[in-house]
């Protein structure tokens, strides 16, 4: 058997490469992304890995997608194109989920929304780190565990709240590779006129209420006992997304 080359080594999550494929903890919602994935698959949308099943540990199997991700992805969101190739993946995505039927005894990690007419079947974790890059050209999106079904906006917003962004300045020039303090409002339109939209009304509103959605997400899965949920709410992640969301609301004139 091929050597196992860890991907991400915590206490609660053990991510390792073997040979082209790469095995995780599973999920009682592990089942249900499958399905997903393998639907993916078989629309020909060639950005995803596909599931392999599982492996005599328990682990999930997937395809190993090649290419840089992670810390080394913030920077390719940064300059226009490579925000705009970020939308149009998400939209594509989107659009590839349109057939998708669930299977019966689905389990979601994120739980469900009310169904509504834009409804889809969002990544629900649409951030720059999760979007596998080869040179600037996006080739992948990985870490499919808050799938769920959901509005489009619902992954809409949580990927502007991370690349309009709606940090503040420091943050922006700190950790998320901006060379200056960026101009968030006209990133924001980029963005929604690279994934299709055809106004930005609303979408401020709509980052922000995801932002108190996804503390509530977060609460919630600690609370149940998930990783790495409760160790977040044990450092202080409540406090610190706490302190984002108030930054957003204050700050939303930057934006619109």
């Amino acid at each position: 058997m091929a050597s196992e080359y860890t991907l991400q080594d915590r206490p609660h999550r053990q991510v390792v490469r073997i040979g082209d494929t790469v095995r995780r903890p599973a999920h009682p919602w592990t089942p249900t992304v499958h399905a997903l994935l393998g639907h993916l698959d078989a629309v020909g949308f060639p950005y995803a890995p596909r599931p392999l099943g599982f492996d005599q540990q328990g682990r999930e199997v997937l395809t190993f997608i090649k290419g840089a991700s992670g810390p080394l992805s913030w920077a390719k969101v940064v300059d226009d194109d490579g925000l705009s190739a970020f939308a149009r993946l998400l939209r594509e995505y989107h659009d590839a989920t349109a057939d998708f039927s669930p299977p019966g005894d689905a389990v979601w990690a994120g739980g469900v929304d009310v169904p509504s007419d834009e409804e889809s079947v969002c990544h629900g974790d649409f951030g720059p780190w999760n979007v596998v890059w080869q040179g600037n050209r996006p080739v992948g999106i990985i870490d499919w565990d808050f799938a769920r079904p959901a509005p489009r906006m619902h992954d809409v917003a949580y990927a502007l709240h991370y690349v309009a962004p709606f940090r503040d300045d420091a943050e922006c020039l700190r950790w998320l590779r901006y060379p200056v303090p960026p101009n968030r409002g006209r990133r924001l339109e980029r963005f929604c006129t690279a994934y299709g939209l055809t106004t930005t009304s609303g979408v401020v509103d709509a980052v922000i209420d995801r932002q108190r959605k996804n503390i509530d997400l977060v609460r919630r899965l600690a609370s149940q006992g998930h990783e790495p949920q409760a160790t977040w709410v044990r450092e202080g992640l409540l406090e610190e997304l706490g302190r984002r969301l108030a930054w957003s609301r204050s700050n939303r004139h930057l934006l619109e």
